[in-house]
């Protein structure tokens, strides 16, 4: 495929595009668009954000764990697990969203 046409296809025209948030029940949201408007700019930056908050918080971890790091407390230890698992499943959720945008190789070479 050609660049314009990959760069068309992970910008949503092969289907919907899971968004990097859920609704109040915690079910995933999903966008039908060209990957152009506000909601797909929207979900772009919150996507960045979330990545670039898991790379502060993963450099902290390893800053913490570190050999002749000061001991944290467990209360502080359970914190960052927790939000260390929080990072991971908005890592894992914006690779799900991006690998649905991206054609599959019997796809492109169909399309070229």
């Amino acid at each position: 495929m050609r660049r314009r046409e990959l760069y068309d296809a992970a910008s949503g025209e092969g289907g919907p595009r899971l968004l990097p948030w859920t609704s109040p029940e915690g079910k995933p949201c999903y966008l039908s668009s060209d990957g152009r408007g506000y909601l797909s700019t929207l979900a772009d930056s919150i996507e960045t954000v979330q990545l670039s908050m898991g790379q502060e918080l993963l450099a902290y971890a390893r800053n913490v764990t570190a050999s002749g790091a000061k001991a944290l407390s467990a209360i502080e230890y359970r914190w960052l697990a927790c939000r260390l698992a929080e990072a991971l499943a908005d890592a894992l959720r914006v690779a799900d969203s991006r690998g649905q945008r991206i054609p599959h190789s019997e796809e492109a070479a169909e399309d070229a």
